[in-house]
């Protein structure tokens, strides 16, 4: 069964150096919008596994893992993509022991679960979201889709501008 929340208390778990605990979780989160254009995030709530284990020194090693779906269009031919993410992210929380060792998702053993679940995803995110890797885009020209196309699709291109005086030279025979 998954428990709905926000953030987690680790607290409470009483683990002792060396124990670890697996927990399901689900995460409520929040769509993207990425360059003007809102992508919604499926499932909602996202169920997500945080594992987590208390380390010699006082600390916390924690792995969260999920599964997420964008929807929204695609940023070359802007037709429907709904391209999904596999996550598999590591932290650690060791008090006093420098920046390195501090994990800005946990804080008096209470982690942010959905803060860390959205900063997983935008992390896992490509630069482009595709309706599919091959997807080709639109035509510069007239915006037609490129994928759907054909071969055939082709368009005359204009003489170079440079080249335009040469065009008026006139030889006689």
């Amino acid at each position: 069964m998954f428990a709905r929340t926000d953030t987690f208390d680790l607290a409470p778990l009483h683990l002792r150096a060396g124990e670890a605990r697996h927990l399901d979780l689900e995460i409520p989160l929040d769509h993207f919008d990425l360059s003007n254009e809102r992508y919604d995030v499926s499932p909602t709530p996202i169920p997500v596994e945080l594992d987590a284990s208390r380390m010699t020194a006082g600390g916390w090693s924690l792995r969260l893992r999920f599964s997420a779906t964008l929807s929204g269009p695609c940023m070359r031919c802007l037709e429907p993509a709904s391209p999904s993410f596999t996550v598999d992210s590591y932290e650690v929380d060791v008090p006093d022991e420098g920046p390195e060792l501090d994990s800005p998702y946990v804080t008096n053993d209470l982690v942010d679960v959905a803060g860390w679940t959205r900063d997983s995803l935008a992390l896992t995110l490509p630069a482009n979201i595709l309706c599919t890797p091959q997807c080709l885009g639109l035509c510069p020209e007239c915006g037609e889709n490129l994928n759907t196309a054909g071969p055939e699709h082709h368009h005359e291109k204009a003489p170079d501008a440079r080249w335009a005086a040469l065009s008026e030279l006139k030889f006689d025979n």
